[in-house]
């Protein structure tokens, strides 16, 4: 993947992050519609910052890192999916399959 496309997975990641962190309301909604309860999104969106922080390692220069980075958020978004498939919320589950695919291409 080349390093323009890793840098928009860094950013939306550091912004979706961020939006949990602010418990936005968008990240409020979606998260109770897949009964994910509001104290862990601070959690959640720490996940997402270390993962972008993770892939931004990588690219300045430590690859493991990196690596590292993108295995987690590939299994955070699993996760995520797994949470949207079990509550039946497939319309919603667009956004972390969007994630997903980004975590995955940035190994590539």
């Amino acid at each position: 993947m080349n390093t323009g496309a890793v840098l928009v997975t860094i950013m939306l990641n550091a912004a979706i992050g961020v939006a949990d962190l602010l418990k936005a309301r968008f990240v409020l909604t979606t998260s109770a519609a897949v009964d994910v309860p509001p104290g862990w999104l601070p959690m959640l969106g720490t996940l997402k910052l270390a993962g972008a922080a993770g892939l931004l390692l990588g690219l300045l220069g430590v690859p493991v890192i990196g690596v590292a980075a993108a295995i987690g958020l590939i299994l955070f978004y699993l996760g995520a999916i797994a949470a949207h498939v079990r509550a039946r919320k497939f319309a919603t589950g667009a956004a972390p399959l969007v994630f997903l695919g980004l975590a995955v291409a940035t190994i590539a």
